[in-house]
């Protein structure tokens, strides 16, 4: 459970991960000023089109909700760079699936800036023909950012998807959120159709060690930060 005194509230929440502090976007992404630097993850474009050939059926519009997100984020801060934590496509086949205006819409986003695939579980393999450079990792300053957390200090990644659940005025609330404990963070996934994963799994707790970490999670108009501890 949370109470009001636990938690902290803000239009615009920042994290500061190995010294560098971050703008953290409602969106679910982080935005480096100094470096001009976006990093998002895990879009898991194609989505629907990959359950629909297993005959479960989405709506078939989650690439163009997840591009039309993304455009608005790059819009608010004009990035030089960005750069995109694994998973950016649900599975290796699905940039063949992209639907033209789709992948225009990429490919005008991508235009005139530095973008970087980091390599993921679902999209080991990306291809040329996506535009931009692939890389297993990247590192700049104190800062690596890859896709699966290792918990190493200074990483940024992404991969686990996380949410956090809150009680406030008597209602259970769950919602996306960026986990960092100042040495490390964890991005919320960016795409439509993705789940989450209570940052009160073991999974986090084998990257932060304990439940000294922060929740910034994602509100509908503001950013609320709330000690890993008091979700459940």
């Amino acid at each position: 459970m949370t109470n009001e005194s636990a938690v902290r509230y803000s239009s615009s929440e920042h994290v500061t991960v190995s010294g560098i502090t971050f703008v953290a976007d409602l969106a679910g992404a982080l935005f480096w000023q100094d470096e001009r630097l976006l990093v998002i993850s895990d879009l898991h474009l194609e989505k629907g089109s990959s359950f629909a050939a297993r005959r479960v059926l989405l709506p078939p519009y989650d690439t163009a909700a997840t591009l039309a997100k993304l455009r608005a984020v790059i819009g608010r801060h004009a990035p030089r760079t960005v750069i995109a934590l694994g998973d950016s496509f649900h599975d290796r086949d699905a940039h063949r699936r992209l639907e033209a205006a789709d992948r225009a819409t990429l490919a005008e986003l991508q235009a005139r800036r530095d973008w970087i695939w980091i390599a993921g579980n679902h999209d080991p393999a990306l291809p040329r023909e996506i535009g931009g450079t692939v890389a297993d990792e990247v590192r700049m300053g104190p800062l690596t950012f890859r896709h699966e957390p290792t918990g190493a200090q200074g990483e940024i990644a992404g991969h686990l998807h996380p949410k956090a659940r809150v009680s406030r005025r008597g209602r259970s609330v769950e919602r996306r959120c960026f986990a960092s404990d100042g040495d490390r963070a964890i991005m919320p996934s960016f795409g439509a159709y993705t789940g989450g994963l209570s940052i009160r799994d073991d999974a986090f707790a084998a990257v932060f060690r304990s439940l000294a970490f922060t929740a910034h999670v994602l509100g509908d108009n503001r950013m609320h930060a709330i000690a890993a501890a008091r979700c459940y």
